[in-house]
């Protein structure tokens, strides 16, 4: 069995507790960076699937499900981003008039 898997889905879950905490303090762009860490630790064992023994693949879909259950379920608590609107400015009166010299 290769140390490499399972250091991988351990650096992973790393990566979920500290999305976890950071969400509890409210440090939502720093969760966001960690759960996108965790993910692509997952997508790598993903692409390693086809090269793991049997024992394995047990192991690590063991592991790997319930992990992606506590990135999607901390996915959920971060707020979406909001892109601000640009609107045209607005004239103000006051800036128009000239002071009287």
């Amino acid at each position: 069995m290769e140390d490499t898997h399972l250091k991988l889905l351990a650096d992973a879950s790393l990566q979920v507790t500290a999305a976890e905490e950071a969400i509890a303090e409210t440090a939502y762009e720093q969760a966001r960076e960690a759960l996108e860490g965790a993910e692509a630790q997952l997508a790598e064992l993903r692409e390693s699937w086809p090269q793991m023994s049997a024992a394995e693949r047990t192991i690590i879909a063991g592991t790997a499900t319930p992990l992606k259950a506590r990135i999607d379920a901390a996915t959920k608590l971060i707020p979406k981003r909001v892109a601000l609107t640009e609107v045209a400015m607005e004239a103000d009166p006051e800036q128009e008039i000239e002071p009287a010299a």
